[in-house]
């Protein structure tokens, strides 16, 4: 067929979707440009294999946009179209990025130079393209995507610095400010699935681009490249247009991060896991250098985009699972405390072992731990006074506020959702010479950063702060648990939970859309029992008029206040959608009263229980915007499954249960995994408290097959 031919076809599929015909003709004026422009040619074969096996909703998405710019960069699948991480979208991203330092920066730009890092990521997913086939994405990591880009910057004529190995997301904002360049960027995901990757982009300061700034990019990119340049990289290296930095930038790097130290107590041992990311080059050798006495979980040590060895190939120490792998080492190794990071290293996970058990932090209660501790110490040391200041966003738990008051710190809490905003009022202090007064910048999504030498969260400096304070609650006999009951019987418990709806796709996009516009624009008066106080709604904010398209998506959050049960001061719930994975976000916060310490357990079961309440009457609200009746079995599933997955498992529950009477053993264990396969990695662990809940016993047990 020729390319008229294919191009007809694949309209004719995608006129079968339900979607709207934006998305459609979008997606359609893409497909022609890949499928004529010699630029893609080693793309084709894989798109026609696509329109030949009718992957609509696939191609679809793979087409309808180009991949956007969120609150943390532009990041996403790896794959063949422009709404996909590819060699293209990533120097396409350079070129629009070049022309955008120079239109700004003019000759500053050129000299000063760029820099770049990269993760652990690798693709290699089978299954989606033909695998028989040449494919240009198959196998692409964060080093080809880096060199694809340095190709890009100094065909243009800007410097490039490039480590040349993997580093960590925070070492890029230490290395952008210690070699004075004008920018750079990190290829990474993130702790998203090994099927992502991405591109952050950082301005001259270290931290990310705030708007206008990020929209101007966003222009440059998407609307004024016309052409993109590239050099050899080889070649342009022996020019001098690109130069490999290592060692001697790294040691500076350690000696910026472990000043942060506010005490000298080591005596404790700790497991850590990098979760086979980046945090091998940073958390790891500062530990070292610092004296604690840490071992490396041999399971999740290994570099590897893979990430093998984490429960649902999730490498988020947000989530709980995720330390599944290295929980076994550190119960054998007999440690106190268990220490995660996410590939490239920014985000810090903690569990602790506390009266013979491993619990786990949540992000907000590792803010809150470390708040409590740094004023202490402040206080200890003659350093704390009225200026001193602590940041956080507006999602990050109250109780780091009612800290700061409590002690006459500033706190600054209402900030966007993004670590950038915590940076760029990092520079305003900075400028305000008072950068000296800064404690700690924290977010509830496990990010933190003490010190001067960033503008990006940095797992290192908290996992210092974190066991440094737990190797001197260690010598009272006492864990971070224990700190954390005493911050809560002064002030109240204060719960906070996240979660989300994810929905994937063009069709996604359109009923995310459609959840906040009616959220937005309908007056709610209670969700089920929880009756609404009053809404924020955050575009109404200063500035106005926003500041640009980024801006007013940044400000696209909603909070609403509820009345007050007999155990709470106050209740909140906040919702967004995120700026960089297709979902919607749903933040709550119960915040109960001040208790007697020995009755910390019955007071954090009564916030939990008024959460979970608030959680389903809210989600089954959105739910039925929707159409979709969910089951309050639904909420028992793992939390991060998109909302299709979910329900294809309610359908086929019944076929899961009729397995049973499959007399061959191994023939029956295949037919589950078979049926399961949909839901990627660990399977199982996924759904089975859904399943457990209802046939009370666990999948493989109702089956027998232990």
């Amino acid at each position: 067929m020729d390319t008229n031919t294919w191009a007809a076809k694949a309209k004719d599929g995608f006129n079968a979707l339900d979607v709207s015909e934006k998305y459609i003709n979008s997606a359609l004026k893409w497909l022609d440009v890949w499928l004529i422009d010699q630029a893609f040619s080693d793309y084709v074969p894989q798109i026609q294999y696509l329109i030949e096996n009718g992957r609509w909703n696939f191609l679809l998405d793979s087409f309808y946009q180009v991949i956007p710019f969120g609150t943390g960069g532009r990041r996403g699948l790896v794959g063949i179209g422009p709404n996909r991480i590819n060699t293209w979208t990533i120097q396409a991203s350079a070129q629009g990025h070049s022309q955008y330092l120079i239109k700004v920066f003019g000759e500053q730009a050129t000299k000063r130079g760029v820099v770049l890092t990269y993760d652990v990521r690798k693709f290699t997913q089978k299954g989606i393209y033909d695998d028989s086939a040449p494919n240009p994405v198959m196998d692409l990591d964060g080093k080809q995507l880096s060199i694809a880009a340095a190709e890009v910057y100094a065909a243009n004529y800007i410097k490039v610095y490039m480590y040349d190995t993997v580093r960590s997301t925070p070492q890029l904002s230490f290395t952008i400010r210690h070699l004075n360049a004008i920018s750079g960027d990190v290829f990474s995901a993130s702790h998203n699935l090994p099927t992502d990757n991405g591109k952050k982009v950082y301005d001259q300061y270290g931290g990310q681009l705030i708007p206008p700034d990020d929209q101007n990019l966003v222009d440059e990119v998407t609307q004024k490249v016309k052409e993109i340049k590239t050099v050899d990289f080889d070649q342009a290296r022996a020019g001098g247009l690109i130069e490999l930095i290592g060692k001697e930038v790294d040691e500076a790097y350690y000696s910026a991060v472990c000043p942060v130290s506010l005490s000298e107590e080591r005596d404790l041992k700790i497991v850590y896991s990098p979760l086979h990311g980046t945090g091998l080059t940073s958390v790891d050798p500062i530990f070292k250098k610092l004296g604690f006495d840490v071992m490396l979980d041999p399971a999740t040590s290994n570099l590897s985009g893979a990430f093998e060895n984490v429960t649902f190939n999730i490498p988020n120490p947000e989530v709980v699972e995720s330390f599944d792998s290295s929980l076994p080492f550190a119960e054998e190794m007999d440690a106190d405390i268990l220490i995660s990071t996410d590939p490239d290293a920014d985000r810090i996970g903690v569990m602790l072992k506390h009266n013979g058990s491993w619990e786990f932090l949540s992000g907000n209660e590792i803010g809150i731990i470390l708040t409590q501790y740094a004023i202490s110490k402040y206080k200890a040391q003659g350093r704390l006074n009225p200026e001193n200041i602590i940041i956080k966003t507006d999602v990050t738990t109250s109780l780091i506020q009612k800290i700061a008051d409590e002690n006459k710190v500033r706190c600054i809490g209402d900030l966007l959702v993004g670590f950038k905003y915590i940076g760029d009022l990092m520079n305003k202090i900075e400028s305000e010479n008072k950068i000296d007064h800064f404690i700690l910048g924290t977010e509830e999504s496990h990010g933190y950063l003490m010190g001067n030498y960033a503008r990006d969260k940095d797992a290192a400096c908290a996992a210092v702060w974190i066991c440094e304070h737990a190797a001197e609650l260690k010598k009272k006999n006492k864990t971070l648990l224990d700190d954390l009951a005493e911050i809560y019987a002064k002030y109240g418990y204060c719960h906070n939970y996240l979660t989300e709806i994810r929905l994937l796709g063009a069709r996604g996009m359109e009923q995310i859309m459609f959840i906040m516009n009616h959220l937005r624009d309908t007056q709610i008066d209670s969700f089920g029992d929880f009756k609404v106080r009053h809404k924020i709604d955050r575009r109404d904010g200063e500035p106005q008029p926003h500041l640009s398209r980024t801006d007013s998506s940044a400000r696209n959050m909603l909070i609403y206040y509820l009345e007050d049960t007999p155990d709470t001061t106050s209740m909140r719930m906040t919702v967004r959608p995120s700026g960089t994975e297709p979902k919607i976000k749903m933040y709550f916060e119960v915040f109960g009263k001040p208790f007697k310490l020995e009755n910390i357990n019955s007071e954090k079961e009564k916030g939990i229980n008024v959460r979970e309440d608030l959680e389903k009457s809210v989600m089954q609200y959105c739910y039925q915007l929707l159409d979709v009746d969910f089951p309050d079995r639904g909420f028992l599933l793992f939390w991060q499954l998109p909302l299709n997955d979910k329900l294809k498992y309610f359908e086929i529950e019944d076929e899961i249960t009729r397995l049973k009477s499959v007399s061959d053993k191994n023939e029956r264990e295949a037919a589950l995994f078979k049926l399961l396969q949909f839901l990627g990695a660990n399977p199982i662990e996924k759904v089975n408290k859904a399943f457990q809940e209802k046939y009370q016993a666990g999948i493989l047990e109702y089956l027998e097959l232990f």
